[in-house]
């Protein structure tokens, strides 16, 4: 019995113990680096983990991204590798699922000896222009990123000069990025400083000697490409200005037309912006040599995702400051991806363009594959057609060639990715509204494809308002009350907004007024006294109402909520008068003649609080400048209710 107890025992926990591996594996997405060495080829093959499926979307599939662990990279699926020395390489792989539900799989680096080295053997990727920054994925919450700048010595001599990296953008609260690894392979070292000095401020590499007669005159010519800058002090401190951090590289002879390559892993942080709309970038600088300040920059934008889809629209305006957007042009950017096993030749994009946009205005920034804007006419070669409707702006590639992602021989995943960059202005009347704009593609003559919403907001801003009028209370005798003050509200609100306000209003009324008759028998008067007590009050108090405010339209405005009002300072004055009044034939009374008078005054400070509700309406210009209002205000407690009217200016 206890044999078969400790059996039944055993297999329970075999079993959990399996089910509970079986579930690591399953959650645990992991790919694997595997290599076959042909000589002096080394060609490496990712075991990567099956695909889930993302319900109607294109066929899921992986981008590939490879560090070789000498400088050199590939996003090619299976690349082949010839190392020029011999050693000892760590090999990185990274694999990002498209159209997939999951995360993208984890991969540990391998290290691999080399034995048998090609030392004429050339780069993977070779450089098109003399600063590049490319990256294996577009950033994702919870996610690192791969971040490759690429740099070639332009000059005819060897070189020493700087690289800088900027990341994370002021305008973002929050940090987008951390900086988690730098890979350095050509003995670069990080410094900490960014001060420079400067021995020219002019490159004179490419000056040269003429003679005219018996002079010599030094020309200075200069040649530079459309990138190229010279105010690198101008540059700095823009960047500065625009970026919180940066990375900062030293390089040393670097020999004519060598290439390099630097890797940086970036950790997204737990705040990062979770608006998948957003273009976010980041900001390269390259010094060639520290002698001069001739530089060039490469931004790179990028867009925040959630899942790795390249059919995607987003924009540099998800923020916006309503104040300063009257005659800026807020960029849109859609990008596409044909997934089809054959070419595309016509593209069609169908974007919605939000009413606050003057569609007259819009201008294409830039396109891929890079093509020149159609003529009216009918044309063969290949263009971008724009077309607008009441709500949509419409462009379309023709005969162009994209290749699909599913096309045999298609290696690169990138190359069958395009995207177009416009920019347009805010139209003349325009409210402060959030909008939303989506794309549908159209590959050939296949289904639309819509892409997520991409949103332009506009921060709350503050408008602080200048406010005067005048209380009127109608159950206090000979009252007079006027005030002065200020508000604060969100700047120029589209329909319902909070105010705040506070008050300073200086009060003079009478109260308490109370008469008093007597009859007097002595024997040296006979008549009546009159005795009459009047409270005066000189007050200064503090009002601060919090309401609701609705814009009817530009022009009208109503609003409710609640006051509260306290006397910061408060001036009692009792007179007391007493007057005669003397019987003259036992009947009748003669005028009242005064007799004496006297009076008391007395001070308190932040006394009489009161609590109300009010309700109100303006006329003039409800979102911004000048108007009048009209204000009821019911007390809560005492016979104190009152109307206010004024005049505001809102800034």
């Amino acid at each position: 019995m206890k044999q078969s107890f400790l059996f039944i025992l055993i297999f329970i926990s075999i079993n959990a113990f399996c089910q509970q591996s079986q579930v690591l594996d399953t959650t645990r997405r992991v790919a694997n680096i595997t290599f076959v060495k042909n000589g002096s080829e080394v060609k490496f093959t990712p075991e990567t983990p099956p695909l889930t499926q993302i319900a109607g979307a294109p066929k899921a599939f992986y981008k590939n991204f490879w560090e070789f662990g000498d400088g050199d990279y590939s996003n090619e699926e299976s690349p082949t590798k010839q190392y020029k020395k011999q050693g000892d390489y760590e090999v990185k792989y990274w694999a990002t699922n498209v159209y997939d539900t999951g995360k993208p799989p984890t991969s540990r680096p391998k290290k691999i000896k080399i034995e048998n080295a090609n030392a004429s053997a050339s780069a993977s990727a070779s450089m098109t222009d003399n600063l590049s920054l490319i990256r294996n994925r577009e950033p994702m919450p919870e996610e690192e990123m791969v971040v490759v700048m690429s740099y070639k010595n332009y000059k005819d001599y060897a070189t020493s000069g700087t690289l800088h990296l900027y990341f994370n953008e002021q305008k973002y609260k929050a940090d987008n990025f951390e900086l988690a690894d730098t890979r350095l392979y050509n003995n670069e070292r990080q410094v900490d400083s960014e001060d420079f000095v400067f021995t020219h401020d002019v490159d004179d590499e490419r000056s040269f000697y003429a003679s005219s007669i018996n002079d010599i005159n030094l020309l200075r010519a200069r040649f530079q490409d459309s990138t190229e800058k010279e105010d690198l002090e101008l540059t700095l401190m823009e960047t500065k200005a625009t970026y919180k951090k940066s990375s900062t590289i030293k390089f040393d002879n670097m020999k004519p037309n060598e290439e390099r390559n630097i890797f940086y892993t970036f950790k997204t942080t737990p705040e990062m912006l979770k608006d998948t709309s957003a273009i976010i970038s980041v900001r390269s600088i390259y010094i060639p040599d520290n002698n001069y300040k001739t530089h060039k920059v490469k931004d790179m934008e990028m867009e925040i995702v959630t899942s790795h889809d390249p059919n995607k629209m987003s924009s540099n305006s998800t923020f916006l400051n309503y104040r300063l957007v009257r005659y800026k042009r807020p960029r849109f950017k859609i990008r596409f991806q044909n997934n089809g096993e054959g070419p595309a030749s016509t593209i069609r994009l169908e974007t919605d363009i939000p009413d606050m946009f003057d569609k007259a205005t819009i201008r294409v920034e830039d396109t891929y594959p890079k093509v020149k804007i159609c003529p009216k006419k009918e044309v063969n070669y290949s263009c971008l057609d724009t077309t607008y409707t009441n709500k949509q702006a419409i462009f379309t590639f023709k005969n162009i060639y994209l290749p699909g992602s599913e096309q045999k021989n298609v290696k690169d995943y990138d190359s069958t990715q395009g995207f177009v960059k416009y920019s347009l202005k805010f139209g003349k009347d325009f409210h402060k509204q959030k909008t939303k704009s989506k794309t549908a593609i159209i590959f050939d003559k296949n289904d639309p494809i819509i892409t997520n919403y991409s949103t332009t907001r506009f921060l709350p801003g503050i408008s602080i308002g200048a406010k005067a009028g005048y209380n009127s209370f109608s159950e206090l005798e000979d009252s007079k009350s006027y005030f002065v003050g200020a508000t604060i509200s969100p700047y120029k609100s589209y329909k319902w907004y909070w105010q705040v306000e506070l008050l300073n209003s200086f009060h003079k009324f009478n109260a308490n007024r109370t008469v008093t008759i007597e009859d007097v028998d002595t024997p040296t008067f006979m008549g009546r006294t009159r005795t009459t007590t009047a409270n005066s009050f000189d007050n200064v108090d503090w009002e601060l109402p919090i309401l609701a405010r609705y814009n009817i339209n530009n022009y009208i405005g109503l609003g409710v909520g609640l006051q509260s009002m306290i006397s910061i300072n408060e001036k009692s004055t009792e007179s007391i008068t007493i007057e005669q009044a003397q019987n003259i034939n036992g009947l009748d009374f003669g005028p009242y003649t005064q007799i004496s008078e006297m009076s008391n005054s007395t001070s308190e400070s932040f006394t009489n609080f009161r609590t109300g509700f009010l309700m109100e309406v303006t006329a003039g210009f409800a979102r911004i400048g000048p108007s009048l209002g009209a204000r009821y205000v019911f007390n809560f407690k005492e016979n104190y209710n009152y109307m206010q009217f004024y005049a505001i200016w809102k800034f």
